[in-house]
């Protein structure tokens, strides 16, 4: 018995995405015409975003081990060993087209697919983390006739366009939000940022983490010939049909008509799916495990055949349906929510259903385990597919895409105009206001407290902090985690841009007195058919292996989104990184806020910027202030941020710090004001050495840099311990008895120089309310328009 041959049609391979050269392979693999839900199993498994075919030539540079890592890429989620029998899983994924087509299914779905990554493992959820791109959410004055990035002025953006941003923003933060607190796991915030790139591309990267016994890991493998196959979870219906095809491909006129292709979640049948996982891995008759994510079905009985070098042979008149008259087509490539395929020891099915029935969850059997490597499945007494496990995984097509070149179209050094501004002196405060008021800088409140960040009662630091900080109850140790990713560095030098996202994360990390251990990677491009975008994706690739290297944070797993551009126009390269690291004595956490007054601030950073000049070209005081962006990303030397993240650390051990906050968008005085903001500490900086000139580049420059406050009687300890590390600093000022002060000057020539006296309630108005604000003056101006 052989499948029904499809006709196969120009439109019909153009409908599932498949080239005419990819279409000879698959009849080459079978050796016949295939059915059409061959055809659909080919379809989402060979897509981008299945098989990583442009991009897996590039991710085998990446380093993957160390004497922490238990599991690295291929699994559902990578794992290292924190210590005390336990072990962490982690991993960062993407749900980007699917949240720009509906927004807040989109963004709740992919909160859901990376907690069942985590808990596949038989590790149980501790917290998630997002890293999010939105396009403007407000216009912005531009100084007329100055180049500006690529991808449009904001200044130009529509109305019509700002309601979309609007709409796009708020239905993520609300789907995020929603899943998350109902399932139950605390959200410890992440990265929010707004560029006019993401206008018809937004980006929705979910990070989650759990913990699981070192000795009870779960894998995604099928073993045991004649094992039942068990299909657990919620029923199957025809949401998500083809969704792993559909982010595999640009968008273009009519996308917004696929939301058929986008999954619909129910983070409270989730979290029933998490208890009775858990219970039934812990009786030991579940032999391998799998999500059913992308491709559903289809991808998780291959996958777990291939890895197990056995087959699964599927009958689907057994699988759990809420819609009637499926076709196994649609059945294969749902990607219904909420549902795990799991092989069991045969002889004990019914240990696994008293399971699930207990937590009101269909359990049945589906399938076994078959000698053959073959995805076999059956309906109505039909053979549907009988295709080589391999052809769908080991075999699928491997891309060495074309590697072009890549360079900005902006000018290396700032317009004449731009160098007249810089001479002429400044409102540094007023500045500084602008700067804590725009999209990329101000408080991100708005977002994090919709979302329940202390459930489970384990987190030590949580949004607002330079990293989150989650206790391991019966441990002393704690885990620290961060997001990172400046795309906008990224577009101007790839590879530097990827490496600053990597030293970033792991020195948000490492303020917190944790030690970075490993990462995963979130790589969001455009077309890789361009060669200019595959440029970008190989460069940002050699940054990410440089500063891992050179860190100690190999790359665990992750995920790569492609093909985010709509109508031609792709995003800034951007990858995102998540660093974790682990804190031996959790009572040693360092906040990242001012803690009292009298308190010695000081200021740790790489001593020599070549060119810094056009680094300052693609700071925050560019783009908002001056209305331009030229030149570089900052400058890393790798080695100091290597020297930097060890100092940080061991500082910590000794309990030298009472705060630490890495010095990130908007630079010196933007840290300075957030740092006092948490408690209201005022701050008195009367010592800034301006070694470079012009003056706003010691205030505002971005880069590898980090501010402290300690005990005055420390100090000496602590420039003695950064002597050691190489690590240049300034002892810049104390933060104030007088809690409303903020004071900034500097020591010039003939005597001291004020560069900003406001009050610390003052900067903090327009820090805090200017993304709310933002979004309720532009829905008030909709309602009286």
């Amino acid at each position: 018995m052989t499948p029904q041959p499809v006709t196969v049609t120009p439109e019909l391979l153009a409908q599932h995405s498949i080239t005419a050269e990819e279409y000879s392979r698959i009849l080459a693999a079978l050796g016949r015409t295939p059915s059409l839900t061959e055809l659909g199993i080919y379809s989402v498994m060979w897509s981008e975003h299945c098989s990583y075919k442009s991009s897996r030539v590039h991710l085998k540079r990446l380093p993957t081990k160390s004497d922490r890592v238990v599991q690295g890429p291929g699994e559902n989620a990578g794992i290292i060993d924190v210590g005390d029998g336990w072990a962490c899983a982690f991993k960062i994924e993407s749900h980007n087209h699917p949240s720009y087509i509906e927004p807040f299914q989109g963004a709740a779905t992919g909160v859901g697919g990376i907690l069942r990554d985590i808990f596949t493992m038989n590790a149980r959820p501790l917290a998630v983390m997002d890293s999010l791109r939105f396009g403007p959410i407000e216009k912005s004055e531009r100084v007329p006739h100055v180049p500006t990035l690529g991808h449009g002025n904001s200044a130009e953006i529509s109305d019509d366009l700002l309601r979309k941003n609007h709409s796009i923003l708020e239905g993520v933060v609300s789907g995020i939000a929603a899943y998350g607190n109902c399932f139950g796991v605390p959200n410890l915030g992440g990265e929010t940022r707004f560029e006019p790139c993401y206008s018809g591309n937004p980006l929705v990267n979910a990070f989650a983490l759990g913990l699981v016994r070192r000795d009870e890991i779960f894998y995604a493998k099928a073993s045991g010939i004649d094992n039942p196959v068990i299909y657990v979870g919620a029923k199957t219906g025809r949401d998500g049909i083809h969704g792993a095809t559909m982010a595999s491909e640009e968008f273009k006129e009519g996308s917004e008509q696929k939301r058929p292709n986008v999954q619909v979640g129910d983070p409270f049948m989730e979290k029933l799916l998490l208890e009775a996982c858990l219970e039934a891995m812990q009786t030991g008759a579940v032999v391998g495990i799998q999500d059913m994510g992308a491709a559903g079905l289809t991808s998780s009985g291959c996958e777990m055949g291939a890895r197990g070098g056995v087959g699964l042979e599927l009958n689907l008149d057994q699988v759990p349906q809420r819609e009637t008259k499926m076709t196994a087509y649609e059945m294969m490539l749902s990607e219904s929510q909420e549902r795990m395929l799991l092989v069991a020891e045969k002889g004990r099915e019914q240990e696994i259903f008293n399971i699930f029935t207990k937590w009101g969850l269909d359990a049945t059997i589906v399938g076994t385990v078959i000698a053959e490597p073959r995805l076999r499945v059956l309906h109505h007494g039909e053979l549907e597919a009988d295709i080589p496990n391999q052809s769908l995984t080991d075999d699928a097509p491997r891309y060495h895409r074309p590697v072009g070149t890549w360079k900005a179209p902006v000018p290396l050094d700032p317009p004449a105009e731009v160098l007249e501004q810089l001479k002429q002196p400044r409102d540094y405060t007023a500045d500084l206001k602008k700067l804590l008021a725009s999209s990329n800088i101000c408080s991100k409140r708005w977002i994090y407290e919709q979302y329940d960040t202390m459930v489970q009662t384990n987190t030590v630091q949580g949004p607002g902090a330079e990293a989150g900080v989650m206790r391991i109850k019966g441990t002393p140790r704690a885990l620290a985690m961060a997001l990172a990713g400046n795309s906008r560095w990224c577009y101007l030098e790839p590879m530097q841009g990827a490496t600053l996202a990597v030293a970033e994360a792991a020195r948000k990390v490492a303020c917190t007195g944790a030690t970075p251990v490993a990462a995963t990677n979130c790589l969001n491009f455009g077309n890789p058919e361009k060669p200019e975008i595959m440029a970008q994706f190989s460069a940002a690739i050699d940054g990410i292996v440089e500063a891992c290297a050179a860190l100690g944070t190999p790359i665990t797993g992750g995920n790569v989104s492609l093909y985010n551009e709509t109508k031609g126009e792709g995003i800034y390269p951007t990858p995102v990184i998540g660093v974790v690291g682990i804190l031996e004595d959790v009572t040693k956490a360092v906040p990242s806020d001012f803690q009292k007054p009298g308190d010695a601030i000081l200021l740790f950073e790489f001593s020599f910027f070549p060119e810094a000049l056009r680094g300052f070209g693609s700071s925050e005081f560019a783009k908002e202030i001056l209305g331009c962006t030229w030149g570089t990303p900052p400058w890393l030397e790798i080695d100091f941020a290597a020297n930097l993240q060890r100092f940080l650390v061991e500082a910590a051990e000794s309990r030298l710090f009472r705060s630490c906050c890495d010095i990130g968008s908007g630079g010196l005085l933007v840290a300075l004001a957030k740092a006092a903001f948490g408690n209201k500490v005022g701050v008195d900086v009367n010592s800034i050495r301006l070694e470079r000139i012009p003056e706003s580049m010691s205030l505002f420059a971005e880069g590898p840099s980090v501010l402290v406050s300690c005990n005055p009687q420390h100090v000496d300890q602590i420039c003695e311990l950064a002597d050691r590390h190489g690590i240049s600093r300034q002892n810049i000022g104390f933060t104030a008895h007088d809690s409303f002060r903020f004071s900034i000057g500097y020591v010039g020539e003939p005597h001291r120089q004020r560069l900003v006296d406001t009050t610390v309630s003052d900067l903090y108005k327009s820090w805090s309310s200017s993304l709310e604000s933002t979004l309720h003056d532009h829905a008030a101006n909709e309602v009286f328009a």
